[in-house]
């Protein structure tokens, strides 16, 4: 994978937000309606309790993101997308682990998260990764098609 630099940022900067736009385009696509209707505010990836993480390409340019929050005693990871251009090529799993990073260096020993069924790249990815499936907990708890996953740090 070309350079590539992986860091914070503020989840309301507007160069995150035009990424996320891209990211409930294509989960739109994949489940109709907004894509997904999780309430998620910029304070929920404040630290010390969440971070929001972005990776540039060489050129500066966002090209995969995700962040965390506060769940209870665990992170809950949120909005991991990497651009159409950018796939295949190792950004998603260099920021999962840089989030895992992040929240265990704010003491946080579990992350969890909520997939669906029609992203088998996250599934495939997230199973890769070490994640578990555990009962279903957020937002779409009980709804057809949600899978749920752990990883203890």
């Amino acid at each position: 994978m070309e350079q590539i630099t992986i860091r914070e940022s503020r989840f309301d900067d507007p160069a995150v937000q035009a990424l996320i736009a891209l990211t409930m385009a294509e989960l739109s696509a994949r489940y109709g309606g907004s894509g997904d209707d999780t309430p998620v505010a910029a304070a929920d990836f404040a630290p010390p309790t969440g971070a929001f993480l972005v990776a540039e390409g060489p050129d500066g340019r966002l090209i995969g993101c995700a962040g965390w929050r506060a769940h209870g005693s665990d992170a809950e990871l949120k909005r991991m997308f990497t651009i159409e251009a950018a796939r295949g090529k190792g950004v998603a799993r260099r920021v999962l682990a840089a989030i895992e990073d992040s929240a265990r260096e704010r003491g946080y020993k579990r992350v969890i998260l909520e997939t669906g069924d029609k992203q088998p790249e996250a599934i495939a990815l997230y199973e890769k990764c070490g994640y578990e499936r555990i009962e279903d907990f957020g937002y779409y708890k009980g709804q057809p098609g949600v899978l749920s996953y752990a990883r203890v740090l």
